[in-house]
């Protein structure tokens, strides 16, 4: 069993990222669709990196942008900040499970029919 578990699972909140974040978890896109879309809007504040998702025509840009919008109701509701003053400060896209499904071929064979999943993170910062 763990010792001090009281005492580690203190500190871990303690040192807890303070910062406003949402989470996307089983999207049905390949994290490597969304890594494309994740990068243009990286470093952006939040009014340039939501135009510039509204207007990119890939599919990966809806749930990003949904979640770009979570992460501002995210921070102004649960820790009072002016969405003026937010940026995406990290944004990443991490392989989730993956779907195994089969096609049958020709004389009686299959293939295999990978369908990808991602894990999405958008976390926001102020800007000092």
């Amino acid at each position: 069993m763990a010792t001090r578990s009281r005492e580690k699972a203190a500190a871990r909140r303690q040192n807890a990222d303070k910062r406003p974040h949402a989470i996307a978890r089983y999207i049905r896109i390949s994290s490597r669709k969304i890594k494309i879309v994740v990068d243009t809007i990286r470093g952006k504040s939040v009014r340039e990196a939501a135009a510039i998702l509204e207007y990119t025509p890939k599919a990966a840009s809806e749930p990003v942008l949904k979640l770009l919008n979570s992460a501002i109701a995210n921070a102004e509701n649960n820790l009072n900040l002016n969405r003026d003053d937010l940026f995406v400060a990290e944004v990443y896209a991490n392989q989730g499970p993956t779907l195994k499904r089969y096609r049958p071929r020709a004389r009686g064979s299959a293939s295999p029919i990978r369908k990808r999943t991602s894990h999405i993170t958008i976390i926001l910062d102020q800007v000092k």
